[in-house]
């Protein structure tokens, strides 16, 4: 039917949703919303020893810190997007945002261990509604090339933000505290909340809890859970241990079973067959990849500015700046190469550069430098990452219907928060790995390790942008699509 498009694209701004300034406003309170759930991954690494310090978190329990936020958050996804689509996407967008922002108040009131894990997993949940929800926004307030831009921001926003929050995490740590992080939260959260009920389209619908999958659901978060939790200790349980094998093997068998039980579902949580379309099954394949590397190489970076060349959090912090800027460059640069060139030679791109700064930063050794060793190759990925984060964002989400922007969104998400834990497992791995063989030369150890992982970091991103030439959809078939979005869609 068409009434429900039709009626949406009259409501953004309450009436003056084709005002330039409308959309920027709104584009900008989304993208702010999303860089609050981005820099709360990345801001806290930096702040890790004086958090487990002040909390007296022992040094098993500290992965916590970040698991307790990834596993809800990384589970929760495709629910929170696909009940974005069906009980509306403002109203789970505030309460997302609602809950988020209150999480991160207990976060940072937080006197012990337990309590603080706990606020973080309800980071996590606020997190999986606000970030599909606002991304489905997106995706049905800008149309054709409008889109394409405003999933440029998006882009941007996924991966400088991650290296803006070592940035904010390395300040407010060395200049405050740690609960800073947490805090600062409040204020841009209640800001963007009142600017959000004037400016995001109003839910026409009413919600239709009925058409919830809760079965579906339920599945899906369960093997999400065991997945991410399985990806997330691989490092410190060891990939055959009886933990990893069988927590991965069972989150696989579970997103197996609930990929049948989608096929038979009135209104799936997932709509599977669409993964069988290159846009979207590729360009999922493509976030697992662009993810791991960039999640991993940011690990990376950090671990060889903080232990081999003893930086502190604050000058860390100050060292990723380079590559947030970066990385907004290419992502504006991959919203026009995508345009011009299609999907496939943009992925080609922007993996290629990855791969060649990867290489770069596989160099760095004991006696190092930030300016000779690091800033090179950080440069040069960054530019490939944010082409690629772009690119992957107009794969899938080209040609989504409204009712399945959030479904999608959802999905684009999940690749995200997954890839980014199996490439931070691995590279952890390899680059701890390295150490127990030479435990006599403990930082000549720890840098080999590293180059090691940045190593395997390159050949992931090669491969990737191999696979993309074959798994994407062609120039033709794709940029007519751009071009139309979203009215190709209408079913």
């Amino acid at each position: 039917m068409h009434t429900p498009r039709s009626r949406e694209l009259r409501l953004p701004g309450h009436g003056h949703g084709n005002k330039p300034q409308s959309q920027a406003v709104l584009l900008l309170l989304l993208a702010l919303a999303q860089l609050m759930v981005i820099l709360d991954i990345s801001a806290v690494n930096v702040a890790l020893p004086d958090l487990a310090k002040d909390l007296n978190i022992g040094g098993g329990d500290l992965g916590w810190t970040i698991t307790s936020y990834s596993l809800v958050f990384g589970s929760l996804l495709l629910l929170g997007g696909r009940a974005a689509d069906l009980l509306g996407r403002r109203r789970v967008f505030l309460t997302g945002l609602g809950v988020f922002t209150v999480a991160s108040l207990a976060s940072a009131l937080a006197t012990g261990q337990e309590v603080f894990f706990a606020a973080r997993a309800g980071q996590g949940l606020g997190a999986a509604m606000l970030s599909p929800a606002a991304l489905s926004i997106i995706t049905t307030s800008f149309q054709g090339p409008e889109r394409a831009k405003a999933l440029g921001v998006w882009g941007a926003v996924g991966g400088a933000g991650a290296a803006i929050g070592v940035l904010v995490g390395g300040t407010l740590t060395e200049l405050v505290d740690w609960r800073a992080i947490f805090l600062i939260n409040l204020p841009v959260g209640i800001g963007v909340a009142v600017a959000a009920m004037k400016v995001v389209p109003a839910d026409v619908a009413r919600p239709q809890w009925r058409g919830l999958d809760l079965r579906g659901a339920v599945v899906a978060t369960a093997s999400l859970a065991a997945l991410v939790y399985a990806l997330s200790q691989a490092a410190d349980a060891g990939w055959t241990s009886v933990q990893t094998l069988g927590l991965g093997l069972a989150g696989l068998a579970g997103l197996t079973a609930f990929g049948a039980l989608e096929l038979h579902t009135r209104k799936p949580l997932l709509n599977v067959s669409r993964l069988g379309e290159r846009g979207v099954g590729g360009g999922f394949v493509m976030m697992l990849a662009a993810s791991a590397v960039l999640f991993g190489s940011f690990l990376l970076t950090s671990i060889y500015l903080q232990e081999v060349l003893g930086t502190g959090a604050l000058e860390t912090g100050l060292a990723f700046l380079p590559m947030a800027v970066i990385i907004g460059l290419g992502a504006h640069l991959g919203s026009h190469l995508v345009g011009h060139a299609g999907l496939r030679m943009a992925m080609a791109i922007a993996f290629g550069l990855t791969a060649a700064g990867m290489l770069l930063l596989a160099g760095v050794d004991g006696d190092g430098s930030y300016v000779g060793d690091v800033l090179p190759g950080m440069l040069v990925a960054g530019l490939g990452l944010g082409i690629a984060l772009v690119s992957v964002a107009l794969s899938v989400l080209t040609g989504a219907a409204d009712d399945e922007a959030g479904m999608l969104s959802g999905l684009n998400t999940t690749g995200h928060e997954i890839g980014g834990s199996l490439g931070v497992a691995v590279v952890v791995t390899i680059a701890t790995g390295a150490i127990g063989t030479d435990p006599s030369a403990s930082i000549a150890g720890l840098a080999s390790g590293l180059g090691d992982a940045f190593l395997v970091s390159a050949v992931i991103a090669g491969v990737a942008g191999v696979v993309a030439l074959f798994v994407l959809p062609s120039a033709a078939s794709f940029l007519p699509k751009l071009r139309l979005a979203p009215r190709v869609a209408i079913h």
